[in-house]
Protein backbone atom coordinates (compact mmCIF):
# COMPACT_ATOMS: atom_id res chain seq x y z
CA UNK A 1 0.00 0.00 0.00
CA UNK A 2 1.01 3.54 -1.06
CA UNK A 3 1.79 5.88 1.80
CA UNK A 4 2.59 9.51 1.54
CA UNK A 5 4.52 11.79 3.14
CA UNK A 6 3.44 15.21 3.18
CA UNK A 7 3.26 18.76 4.83
CA UNK A 8 -0.02 19.12 6.63
CA UNK A 9 -1.40 22.58 7.45
CA UNK A 10 -5.21 23.43 8.17
CA UNK A 11 -6.88 26.99 7.42
CA UNK A 12 -10.25 28.24 5.82
CA UNK A 13 -11.56 27.28 3.01
CA UNK A 14 -15.08 28.88 1.47
CA UNK A 15 -16.81 25.39 1.14
CA UNK A 16 -16.23 24.82 4.51
CA UNK A 17 -17.29 28.37 5.53
CA UNK A 18 -20.31 28.64 3.51
CA UNK A 19 -21.73 25.21 5.22
CA UNK A 20 -21.19 25.99 8.85
CA UNK A 21 -24.91 27.07 9.30
CA UNK A 22 -25.30 23.46 10.06
CA UNK A 23 -22.05 21.41 11.30
CA UNK A 24 -24.70 18.28 11.64
CA UNK A 25 -25.09 18.15 7.37
CA UNK A 26 -23.83 16.10 4.67
CA UNK A 27 -22.56 19.45 3.04
CA UNK A 28 -20.89 20.58 5.77
CA UNK A 29 -19.08 16.82 5.64
CA UNK A 30 -18.28 16.79 1.97
CA UNK A 31 -16.69 20.03 2.58
CA UNK A 32 -14.41 19.51 6.27
CA UNK A 33 -14.10 15.94 6.12
CA UNK A 34 -11.19 16.20 3.01
CA UNK A 35 -7.81 16.58 2.03
CA UNK A 36 -6.66 18.70 -0.70
CA UNK A 37 -3.64 16.96 -2.63
CA UNK A 38 -1.51 18.22 -5.28
CA UNK A 39 -2.48 15.93 -8.80
CA UNK A 40 0.90 14.75 -8.84
CA UNK A 41 0.32 13.29 -4.70
CA UNK A 42 -3.09 12.04 -5.62
CA UNK A 43 -1.07 9.82 -8.12
CA UNK A 44 1.65 8.95 -5.99
CA UNK A 45 -1.00 7.47 -3.39
CA UNK A 46 -2.73 5.68 -6.65
CA UNK A 47 -6.43 6.33 -6.16
CA UNK A 48 -9.41 8.09 -7.44
CA UNK A 49 -10.83 11.59 -6.28
CA UNK A 50 -12.83 11.09 -3.39
CA UNK A 51 -11.42 7.69 -2.26
CA UNK A 52 -10.88 7.72 1.70
CA UNK A 53 -7.57 8.07 2.79
CA UNK A 54 -6.28 7.68 6.97
CA UNK A 55 -4.03 11.09 7.65
CA UNK A 56 -1.74 10.37 10.70
CA UNK A 57 0.47 12.72 12.69
CA UNK A 58 2.25 12.17 15.65
CA UNK A 59 -0.89 13.43 17.40
CA UNK A 60 -3.55 11.13 16.21
CA UNK A 61 -5.42 9.77 12.74
CA UNK A 62 -8.47 10.37 11.06
CA UNK A 63 -9.83 9.19 8.04
CA UNK A 64 -11.16 11.62 5.15
CA UNK A 65 -11.83 12.04 1.40
CA UNK A 66 -8.94 12.76 -0.60
CA UNK A 67 -10.02 15.80 -3.17
CA UNK A 68 -7.75 17.02 -6.44
CA UNK A 69 -6.39 20.94 -5.47
CA UNK A 70 -7.03 23.61 -7.93
CA UNK A 71 -3.45 24.79 -7.63
CA UNK A 72 0.06 23.05 -7.30
CA UNK A 73 1.10 22.47 -4.06
CA UNK A 74 3.01 18.91 -4.29
CA UNK A 75 4.35 18.11 -1.10
CA UNK A 76 1.52 20.09 0.65
CA UNK A 77 -1.49 18.70 1.68
CA UNK A 78 -4.47 20.76 3.17
CA UNK A 79 -7.11 19.96 5.63
CA UNK A 80 -10.47 22.74 5.99
CA UNK A 81 -10.28 23.84 9.80
CA UNK A 82 -12.71 21.67 11.80
CA UNK A 83 -13.27 18.61 13.57
CA UNK A 84 -11.79 16.21 11.37
CA UNK A 85 -8.29 18.36 11.26
CA UNK A 86 -8.61 18.84 14.90
CA UNK A 87 -7.87 15.01 15.62
CA UNK A 88 -4.35 15.27 14.22
CA UNK A 89 -2.45 19.03 15.04
CA UNK A 90 -0.19 19.27 17.25
CA UNK A 91 -1.71 20.63 20.75
CA UNK A 92 1.40 21.94 21.98
CA UNK A 93 1.42 25.79 22.09
CA UNK A 94 4.96 27.25 23.06
CA UNK A 95 3.66 29.55 25.63
CA UNK A 96 1.00 31.48 23.07
CA UNK A 97 -1.85 29.72 23.29
CA UNK A 98 -2.13 29.10 19.89
CA UNK A 99 -1.54 24.71 18.63
CA UNK A 100 0.45 24.32 16.38
CA UNK A 101 -2.05 23.73 12.98
CA UNK A 102 0.75 23.98 10.27
CA UNK A 103 3.64 22.39 9.20
CA UNK A 104 2.76 19.20 10.27
CA UNK A 105 4.25 15.76 9.18
CA UNK A 106 1.95 13.98 8.10
CA UNK A 107 1.60 10.45 6.25
CA UNK A 108 -1.47 9.67 3.87
CA UNK A 109 -2.48 6.20 3.06
CA UNK A 110 -5.44 4.84 0.98
CA UNK A 111 -8.07 3.65 3.37
CA UNK A 112 -10.82 1.44 2.89
CA UNK A 113 -12.89 3.22 6.21
CA UNK A 114 -15.21 5.92 5.62
CA UNK A 115 -15.44 9.73 7.30
CA UNK A 116 -17.18 9.41 10.21
CA UNK A 117 -20.03 11.61 10.57
CA UNK A 118 -19.66 14.85 13.24
CA UNK A 119 -21.60 12.64 16.03
CA UNK A 120 -19.97 9.67 15.24
CA UNK A 121 -16.21 11.91 15.20
CA UNK A 122 -17.64 13.28 18.35
CA UNK A 123 -18.37 9.72 20.14
CA UNK A 124 -15.08 8.43 18.91
CA UNK A 125 -12.59 10.91 20.09
CA UNK A 126 -14.32 12.25 23.26
CA UNK A 127 -15.30 8.74 24.29
CA UNK A 128 -18.80 10.61 25.14
CA UNK A 129 -22.72 9.20 24.09
CA UNK A 130 -24.57 12.23 22.40
CA UNK A 131 -27.71 13.01 23.09
CA UNK A 132 -30.40 13.72 20.22
CA UNK A 133 -31.10 17.06 19.01
CA UNK A 134 -34.06 18.18 19.76
CA UNK A 135 -36.22 20.14 16.84
CA UNK A 136 -33.98 23.03 15.63
CA UNK A 137 -35.53 24.68 12.42
CA UNK A 138 -37.14 28.01 13.41
CA UNK A 139 -40.15 29.68 12.07
CA UNK A 140 -39.74 33.48 10.95
CA UNK A 141 -42.00 35.15 13.41
CA UNK A 142 -43.43 37.66 10.75
CA UNK A 143 -43.70 41.19 10.10
CA UNK A 144 -43.44 44.25 8.05
CA UNK A 145 -41.73 43.23 4.70
CA UNK A 146 -39.23 45.99 4.09
CA UNK A 147 -35.35 46.72 2.50
CA UNK A 148 -32.65 47.69 4.98
CA UNK A 149 -29.55 49.30 3.67
CA UNK A 150 -25.90 49.46 4.69
CA UNK A 151 -25.87 46.37 7.04
CA UNK A 152 -22.76 45.18 8.47
CA UNK A 153 -22.04 41.51 7.67
CA UNK A 154 -21.20 39.29 10.84
CA UNK A 155 -19.32 37.01 9.71
CA UNK A 156 -15.53 37.67 9.38
CA UNK A 157 -13.38 40.26 10.23
CA UNK A 158 -14.24 42.33 7.15
CA UNK A 159 -17.47 43.56 8.68
CA UNK A 160 -18.53 44.89 5.24
CA UNK A 161 -21.37 47.29 6.07
CA UNK A 162 -22.73 48.04 2.58
CA UNK A 163 -25.26 45.45 2.51
CA UNK A 164 -28.63 45.04 1.55
CA UNK A 165 -31.17 42.92 2.83
CA UNK A 166 -34.70 42.52 2.13
CA UNK A 167 -37.27 40.58 4.66
CA UNK A 168 -40.27 39.40 3.47
CA UNK A 169 -42.81 38.11 6.48
CA UNK A 170 -40.77 38.28 8.98
CA UNK A 171 -37.80 36.23 6.50
CA UNK A 172 -34.71 37.24 5.15
CA UNK A 173 -35.23 36.72 1.68
CA UNK A 174 -32.46 38.24 -0.21
CA UNK A 175 -28.88 39.49 0.64
CA UNK A 176 -27.47 42.27 -1.51
CA UNK A 177 -23.49 43.03 -2.27
CA UNK A 178 -22.38 40.03 0.20
CA UNK A 179 -19.63 37.36 -0.37
CA UNK A 180 -20.76 33.85 -0.18
CA UNK A 181 -19.65 33.57 3.27
CA UNK A 182 -22.33 36.35 4.46
CA UNK A 183 -25.11 35.64 2.06
CA UNK A 184 -24.93 32.41 3.60
CA UNK A 185 -24.85 33.14 7.25
CA UNK A 186 -27.85 35.90 6.28
CA UNK A 187 -30.03 33.43 4.26
CA UNK A 188 -29.23 29.89 6.70
CA UNK A 189 -29.99 32.13 10.09
CA UNK A 190 -32.94 30.03 10.91
CA UNK A 191 -31.44 26.59 10.43
CA UNK A 192 -29.78 24.29 12.74
CA UNK A 193 -31.80 26.66 15.75
CA UNK A 194 -31.91 25.80 19.59
CA UNK A 195 -34.80 27.21 20.12
CA UNK A 196 -35.53 26.44 23.96
CA UNK A 197 -33.31 25.94 27.11
CA UNK A 198 -32.43 22.52 28.16
CA UNK A 199 -30.91 20.89 30.78
CA UNK A 200 -29.20 17.46 30.48
CA UNK A 201 -30.64 14.65 32.51
CA UNK A 202 -29.78 11.15 32.43
CA UNK A 203 -28.12 11.12 28.98
CA UNK A 204 -30.92 13.67 27.28
CA UNK A 205 -31.94 17.25 26.80
CA UNK A 206 -35.17 17.85 28.49
CA UNK A 207 -36.52 21.37 27.98
CA UNK A 208 -36.89 23.80 30.87
CA UNK A 209 -37.93 27.23 31.35
CA UNK A 210 -35.38 30.16 31.11
CA UNK A 211 -35.09 30.51 34.59
CA UNK A 212 -34.54 27.20 35.43
CA UNK A 213 -31.39 27.06 32.80
CA UNK A 214 -30.00 30.50 34.44
CA UNK A 215 -30.04 29.32 37.70
CA UNK A 216 -28.30 25.97 36.63
CA UNK A 217 -26.06 27.70 35.01
CA UNK A 218 -25.56 30.04 38.05
CA UNK A 219 -25.41 27.09 40.36
CA UNK A 220 -22.66 26.07 38.13
CA UNK A 221 -20.08 28.64 37.94
CA UNK A 222 -20.76 29.69 40.99
CA UNK A 223 -19.36 26.00 42.88
CA UNK A 224 -16.54 25.67 40.92
CA UNK A 225 -13.52 26.33 41.55
CA UNK A 226 -11.63 27.38 38.27
CA UNK A 227 -13.86 28.13 35.68
CA UNK A 228 -13.16 28.83 32.31
CA UNK A 229 -15.07 31.55 30.24
CA UNK A 230 -14.37 31.09 26.77
CA UNK A 231 -15.56 31.96 23.09
CA UNK A 232 -17.24 35.48 22.85
CA UNK A 233 -15.70 36.48 18.91
CA UNK A 234 -19.34 36.23 17.38
CA UNK A 235 -21.07 38.22 19.40
CA UNK A 236 -21.59 41.68 20.83
CA UNK A 237 -18.78 44.38 22.24
CA UNK A 238 -21.93 44.77 24.72
CA UNK A 239 -22.07 40.73 25.57
CA UNK A 240 -18.41 40.83 26.15
CA UNK A 241 -18.82 43.28 28.72
CA UNK A 242 -20.85 41.60 30.92
CA UNK A 243 -18.43 38.51 30.43
CA UNK A 244 -15.97 39.80 31.78
CA UNK A 245 -17.63 41.12 34.51
CA UNK A 246 -19.02 37.66 35.63
CA UNK A 247 -15.73 36.01 34.80
CA UNK A 248 -13.83 38.33 37.84
CA UNK A 249 -16.80 37.74 40.47
CA UNK A 250 -16.63 34.18 39.88
CA UNK A 251 -13.04 33.92 39.68
CA UNK A 252 -12.15 32.10 36.64
CA UNK A 253 -10.18 32.52 33.29
CA UNK A 254 -12.06 34.53 30.55
CA UNK A 255 -10.76 33.72 27.13
CA UNK A 256 -11.65 34.23 23.57
CA UNK A 257 -10.75 32.69 19.85
CA UNK A 258 -7.64 34.71 19.46
CA UNK A 259 -5.84 31.35 20.30
CA UNK A 260 -6.98 29.74 17.44
CA UNK A 261 -5.78 32.83 15.29
CA UNK A 262 -3.98 35.64 16.37
CA UNK A 263 -2.93 35.11 19.91
CA UNK A 264 0.88 35.34 18.26
CA UNK A 265 0.57 38.66 16.48
CA UNK A 266 -0.86 40.05 20.70
CA UNK A 267 2.11 38.53 21.60
CA UNK A 268 3.88 40.10 18.78
CA UNK A 269 2.72 43.86 19.55
CA UNK A 270 3.74 43.79 22.88
CA UNK A 271 7.27 43.20 21.93
CA UNK A 272 7.55 45.11 18.88
CA UNK A 273 4.96 47.82 19.11
CA UNK A 274 2.68 48.08 15.34
CA UNK A 275 2.48 50.59 12.44
CA UNK A 276 -0.73 50.08 11.74
CA UNK A 277 -3.56 51.97 9.30
CA UNK A 278 -7.69 51.73 8.54
CA UNK A 279 -8.50 49.55 5.56
CA UNK A 280 -9.85 53.42 4.11
CA UNK A 281 -6.35 54.39 4.34
CA UNK A 282 -5.13 51.34 2.56
CA UNK A 283 -8.26 51.33 0.11
CA UNK A 284 -7.30 55.03 -0.86
CA UNK A 285 -3.31 55.24 -0.59
CA UNK A 286 -1.71 51.89 -0.66
CA UNK A 287 -0.12 50.94 -3.84
CA UNK A 288 1.39 47.91 -3.24
CA UNK A 289 -0.65 45.23 -1.36
CA UNK A 290 1.23 42.08 0.70
CA UNK A 291 -0.64 38.80 1.32
CA UNK A 292 1.41 36.81 3.49
CA UNK A 293 0.46 33.79 5.40
CA UNK A 294 -3.61 33.96 3.88
CA UNK A 295 -6.03 33.16 1.49
CA UNK A 296 -8.85 36.24 1.49
CA UNK A 297 -10.18 34.73 -1.72
CA UNK A 298 -11.53 31.93 0.73
CA UNK A 299 -11.31 33.38 3.79
CA UNK A 300 -12.26 36.92 3.46
CA UNK A 301 -13.87 37.02 -0.01
CA UNK A 302 -14.65 40.58 -0.18
CA UNK A 303 -11.60 41.92 0.95
CA UNK A 304 -9.60 42.06 -2.30
CA UNK A 305 -12.26 44.68 -4.20
CA UNK A 306 -13.80 46.17 -0.93
CA UNK A 307 -10.44 47.14 0.81
CA UNK A 308 -7.19 46.71 -0.77
CA UNK A 309 -6.25 44.85 -4.69
CA UNK A 310 -9.10 45.59 -6.98
CA UNK A 311 -10.46 48.44 -4.46
CA UNK A 312 -10.78 51.83 -6.30
CA UNK A 313 -9.53 54.30 -3.82
CA UNK A 314 -9.44 58.22 -4.44
CA UNK A 315 -5.35 58.49 -5.00
CA UNK A 316 -5.04 54.74 -5.88
CA UNK A 317 -7.74 53.93 -8.58
CA UNK A 318 -8.04 50.50 -8.39
CA UNK A 319 -5.87 47.28 -9.51
CA UNK A 320 -3.99 48.97 -12.27
CA UNK A 321 -2.44 51.00 -9.98
CA UNK A 322 -1.31 48.63 -7.77
CA UNK A 323 1.15 45.27 -7.04
CA UNK A 324 -0.18 42.24 -5.33
CA UNK A 325 2.23 40.12 -3.91
CA UNK A 326 1.37 36.91 -2.06
CA UNK A 327 3.40 35.18 -0.39
CA UNK A 328 2.36 30.91 0.87
CA UNK A 329 3.35 27.78 1.30
CA UNK A 330 1.29 26.41 -1.27
CA UNK A 331 -0.29 28.22 -4.32
CA UNK A 332 -3.44 29.15 -3.17
CA UNK A 333 -6.66 30.80 -5.06
CA UNK A 334 -5.80 34.67 -4.30
CA UNK A 335 -1.94 33.79 -5.33
CA UNK A 336 -3.94 33.84 -9.29
CA UNK A 337 -4.22 37.74 -8.74
CA UNK A 338 -0.57 38.52 -8.09
CA UNK A 339 2.26 40.27 -9.76
CA UNK A 340 4.48 37.96 -7.76
CA UNK A 341 3.68 34.96 -5.91
CA UNK A 342 6.40 33.67 -3.77
CA UNK A 343 6.65 30.01 -2.70
CA UNK A 344 8.25 29.80 1.10
CA UNK A 345 8.92 26.73 2.49
CA UNK A 346 6.64 25.46 5.88
CA UNK A 347 8.01 27.13 8.99
CA UNK A 348 10.77 29.31 7.05
CA UNK A 349 8.91 32.66 6.97
CA UNK A 350 11.18 33.58 10.03
CA UNK A 351 14.09 33.68 7.58
CA UNK A 352 12.25 35.32 4.85
CA UNK A 353 11.27 38.11 7.04
CA UNK A 354 14.66 38.42 8.43
CA UNK A 355 16.42 38.31 4.64
CA UNK A 356 14.09 41.18 4.06
CA UNK A 357 14.81 42.92 7.01
CA UNK A 358 18.99 42.76 6.18
CA UNK A 359 18.38 44.01 2.58
CA UNK A 360 16.24 47.29 4.05
CA UNK A 361 19.27 47.75 6.39
CA UNK A 362 21.54 48.05 3.82
CA UNK A 363 23.10 44.83 3.95
CA UNK A 364 23.76 41.89 1.46
CA UNK A 365 22.03 38.34 1.20
CA UNK A 366 24.73 35.64 0.15
CA UNK A 367 23.15 32.43 0.28
CA UNK A 368 21.50 31.33 -3.19
CA UNK A 369 18.46 30.43 -1.59
CA UNK A 370 16.67 31.56 1.73
CA UNK A 371 13.65 29.66 3.28
CA UNK A 372 13.48 27.92 -0.15
CA UNK A 373 13.01 31.24 -1.95
CA UNK A 374 15.69 32.28 -4.42
CA UNK A 375 17.95 35.67 -3.82
CA UNK A 376 16.65 37.66 -7.19
CA UNK A 377 12.99 36.67 -5.90
CA UNK A 378 13.82 38.11 -2.68
CA UNK A 379 15.57 41.08 -4.15
CA UNK A 380 12.65 41.89 -6.19
CA UNK A 381 10.68 42.03 -3.49
CA UNK A 382 12.51 43.86 -1.54
CA UNK A 383 12.77 46.77 -4.60
CA UNK A 384 8.92 46.33 -4.89
CA UNK A 385 9.12 47.11 -0.94
CA UNK A 386 10.88 50.38 -0.82
CA UNK A 387 9.95 52.07 -4.33
CA UNK A 388 6.44 52.03 -2.96
CA UNK A 389 4.62 54.79 -2.51
CA UNK A 390 2.70 52.84 0.45
CA UNK A 391 2.43 49.65 1.33
CA UNK A 392 0.85 46.91 3.32
CA UNK A 393 1.43 43.60 4.95
CA UNK A 394 -1.71 41.75 5.48
CA UNK A 395 -0.49 38.76 7.32
CA UNK A 396 -2.50 35.51 8.26
CA UNK A 397 -2.80 32.19 10.27
CA UNK A 398 0.32 30.58 8.02
CA UNK A 399 2.41 32.96 10.25
CA UNK A 400 0.65 32.81 13.71
CA UNK A 401 -0.11 28.59 13.43
CA UNK A 402 3.22 27.09 12.83
CA UNK A 403 5.82 27.42 15.42
CA UNK A 404 7.54 30.56 14.97
CA UNK A 405 4.53 31.94 16.16
CA UNK A 406 4.84 34.84 17.56
CA UNK A 407 8.36 35.44 16.90
CA UNK A 408 6.98 35.54 12.78
CA UNK A 409 4.69 38.46 13.38
CA UNK A 410 7.20 40.14 15.31
CA UNK A 411 9.52 39.79 12.56
CA UNK A 412 7.06 41.16 9.79
CA UNK A 413 6.26 44.36 12.45
CA UNK A 414 10.35 45.24 12.66
CA UNK A 415 10.07 44.66 8.47
CA UNK A 416 7.35 46.95 8.55
CA UNK A 417 9.02 49.80 10.56
CA UNK A 418 12.16 49.67 9.12
CA UNK A 419 10.26 50.31 5.86
CA UNK A 420 9.17 53.08 7.12
CA UNK A 421 12.64 54.71 6.82
CA UNK A 422 12.48 54.41 3.53
CA UNK A 423 8.62 54.54 2.80
CA UNK A 424 5.16 54.05 3.93
CA UNK A 425 4.47 51.01 5.59
CA UNK A 426 2.00 49.27 7.67
CA UNK A 427 0.82 45.64 8.90
CA UNK A 428 -2.43 44.39 9.17
CA UNK A 429 -3.33 41.00 10.45
CA UNK A 430 -6.55 38.77 8.87
CA UNK A 431 -8.72 38.57 11.36
CA UNK A 432 -10.80 35.75 11.08
CA UNK A 433 -14.82 35.80 12.98
CA UNK A 434 -16.63 39.00 12.84
CA UNK A 435 -15.77 40.28 16.01
CA UNK A 436 -12.44 38.70 17.43
CA UNK A 437 -10.62 42.06 17.64
CA UNK A 438 -13.64 43.48 19.95
CA UNK A 439 -13.07 40.53 22.21
CA UNK A 440 -9.51 41.94 22.79
CA UNK A 441 -10.04 45.29 22.56
CA UNK A 442 -12.91 45.19 25.49
CA UNK A 443 -10.99 42.92 27.45
CA UNK A 444 -7.78 45.30 27.32
CA UNK A 445 -9.68 48.12 28.02
CA UNK A 446 -11.17 46.37 30.91
CA UNK A 447 -8.22 44.10 32.28
CA UNK A 448 -5.42 45.68 30.78
CA UNK A 449 -4.57 42.36 28.64
CA UNK A 450 -6.21 41.29 25.43
CA UNK A 451 -6.72 37.45 25.97
CA UNK A 452 -6.17 34.86 28.09
CA UNK A 453 -7.10 36.76 31.34
CA UNK A 454 -6.85 34.58 34.79
CA UNK A 455 -9.27 36.28 37.71
CA UNK A 456 -8.64 33.44 40.33
CA UNK A 457 -6.61 35.83 42.79
CA UNK A 458 -9.04 38.60 42.17
CA UNK A 459 -7.68 40.68 39.79
CA UNK A 460 -6.53 40.18 36.25
CA UNK A 461 -3.19 38.47 35.67
CA UNK A 462 -2.07 37.41 31.82
CA UNK A 463 0.35 34.53 31.16
CA UNK A 464 -0.53 32.61 27.52
CA UNK A 465 0.75 29.26 28.28
CA UNK A 466 -0.82 29.42 31.73
CA UNK A 467 -3.77 31.06 31.27
CA UNK A 468 -4.81 30.31 27.66
CA UNK A 469 -8.00 27.80 27.39
CA UNK A 470 -5.92 25.55 24.91
CA UNK A 471 -3.44 24.84 27.77
CA UNK A 472 -5.94 24.98 30.62
CA UNK A 473 -8.08 22.16 28.65
CA UNK A 474 -4.84 20.49 27.99
CA UNK A 475 -3.77 20.00 31.32
CA UNK A 476 -7.23 19.48 32.77
CA UNK A 477 -7.14 22.67 35.27
CA UNK A 478 -10.21 23.89 35.08
CA UNK A 479 -13.23 22.51 36.73
CA UNK A 480 -16.60 24.29 34.75
CA UNK A 481 -16.97 25.91 31.23
CA UNK A 482 -18.98 28.52 30.33
CA UNK A 483 -18.47 28.75 26.07
CA UNK A 484 -20.53 31.57 24.26
CA UNK A 485 -20.86 32.06 20.63
CA UNK A 486 -17.97 29.32 20.29
CA UNK A 487 -17.50 25.78 19.18
CA UNK A 488 -14.39 24.43 20.94
CA UNK A 489 -15.11 20.60 20.98
CA UNK A 490 -14.82 21.37 16.88
CA UNK A 491 -11.83 22.81 16.89
CA UNK A 492 -9.52 22.19 20.02
CA UNK A 493 -6.71 19.48 20.11
CA UNK A 494 -8.56 16.21 20.98
CA UNK A 495 -6.71 16.09 24.38
CA UNK A 496 -8.38 19.70 25.45
CA UNK A 497 -11.77 18.40 24.09
CA UNK A 498 -11.96 15.70 25.90
CA UNK A 499 -11.01 17.23 28.80
CA UNK A 500 -13.72 19.86 28.53
CA UNK A 501 -16.49 17.37 27.36
CA UNK A 502 -14.98 15.45 31.36
CA UNK A 503 -16.60 18.77 33.50
CA UNK A 504 -19.78 20.56 33.49
CA UNK A 505 -20.13 22.12 30.28
CA UNK A 506 -23.09 25.68 29.72
CA UNK A 507 -23.24 26.73 26.12
CA UNK A 508 -24.97 29.95 25.48
CA UNK A 509 -25.20 30.04 21.44
CA UNK A 510 -27.99 30.47 18.60
CA UNK A 511 -27.16 27.00 16.72
CA UNK A 512 -26.51 23.39 17.94
CA UNK A 513 -22.84 22.79 17.65
CA UNK A 514 -20.70 20.14 18.60
CA UNK A 515 -20.01 21.80 22.10
CA UNK A 516 -23.73 22.50 22.44
CA UNK A 517 -24.32 18.34 22.45
CA UNK A 518 -21.56 17.65 25.27
CA UNK A 519 -22.88 20.45 27.82
CA UNK A 520 -25.24 20.06 30.64
CA UNK A 521 -27.32 23.56 29.75
CA UNK A 522 -27.80 24.67 26.50
CA UNK A 523 -29.70 28.40 25.98
CA UNK A 524 -30.50 29.72 23.06
CA UNK A 525 -29.61 33.03 22.00
CA UNK A 526 -30.42 35.66 19.81
CA UNK A 527 -27.97 36.39 16.56
CA UNK A 528 -26.15 39.92 17.09
CA UNK A 529 -26.41 41.61 13.45
CA UNK A 530 -29.65 39.80 12.91
CA UNK A 531 -31.87 39.58 15.44
CA UNK A 532 -30.90 42.27 17.85
CA UNK A 533 -28.24 44.95 17.80
CA UNK A 534 -24.58 45.87 19.13
CA UNK A 535 -20.88 46.69 18.72
CA UNK A 536 -18.36 44.73 16.49
CA UNK A 537 -14.79 45.76 15.70
CA UNK A 538 -13.41 45.36 12.13
CA UNK A 539 -9.86 43.68 11.64
CA UNK A 540 -8.89 47.24 11.56
CA UNK A 541 -10.20 48.13 14.91
CA UNK A 542 -13.10 50.41 13.30
CA UNK A 543 -16.07 49.65 15.68
CA UNK A 544 -18.95 49.10 13.36
CA UNK A 545 -22.69 49.24 14.83
CA UNK A 546 -24.73 46.42 13.63
CA UNK A 547 -28.63 46.55 12.95
CA UNK A 548 -31.42 44.06 14.32
CA UNK A 549 -33.04 43.03 10.84
CA UNK A 550 -35.32 40.40 11.95
CA UNK A 551 -37.33 38.96 15.29
CA UNK A 552 -35.49 36.03 17.34
CA UNK A 553 -37.77 33.06 17.77
CA UNK A 554 -39.55 33.61 20.49
CA UNK A 555 -38.52 33.94 24.00
CA UNK A 556 -34.96 33.97 23.23
CA UNK A 557 -32.55 36.86 24.20
CA UNK A 558 -28.92 38.21 23.08
CA UNK A 559 -26.11 37.45 24.93
CA UNK A 560 -25.88 40.30 26.83
CA UNK A 561 -29.37 39.55 28.77
CA UNK A 562 -28.73 35.77 29.39
CA UNK A 563 -25.42 36.56 30.28
CA UNK A 564 -26.88 39.45 33.06
CA UNK A 565 -29.20 37.17 34.06
CA UNK A 566 -26.45 34.58 35.05
CA UNK A 567 -24.73 37.06 36.88
CA UNK A 568 -27.38 38.82 39.17
CA UNK A 569 -27.97 35.01 39.98
CA UNK A 570 -24.77 34.08 40.83
CA UNK A 571 -24.50 37.17 42.63
CA UNK A 572 -27.82 35.93 44.68
CA UNK A 573 -26.51 32.39 45.26
CA UNK A 574 -23.20 33.85 46.63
Amino acid sequence: MSVLEVTLITGRSLGQGTRLENKFSDEYLNSAAVVELDAEDLEKLGIAEGSSVKVETPYGSVVVRAVRSRRRHPGVAFIPMGPWASVVVDPKTYGSGMPTLKGLKAKIAPSTEAPLSLRELIQEVLGVRIPRIPRSEAEPTGGDDRVIEDVACTFCGCVCDDLVVEVKGGRISRVGRACALGESKLKHYLENRILKPYIRKDGEFVEVSLAEAVKRAAEILANAKYPLLYGWSSTSAEAIKVGLELAEYVGGVFDNTSVLCHGPTVQAVQEAGFVAATLGQVRNYADLIIYWGCNPLNAHPRHLARYSALAPGIYVKGRKDRRVVVIDVRETDTARVADLFIRVEPGRDYELATALRALVKGFDIEASKVAGVDREVIEKLYEMMITARFGVIFYGMGLTMTEGKGRNIEAVIRLTQELNEWTKFVAIPMRGHYNVVGANMVSAWSTGYAYAVDFRRGYPRYNPGETSATDLLERGDVDAALIVASDPIAHFPAKAARNLASIPVITLDPKWSATALISEVVIPTAMAGIECEGTAYRMDKVPIRLKKLVDPPPGVLPDEGVLRMILEEVKRIR
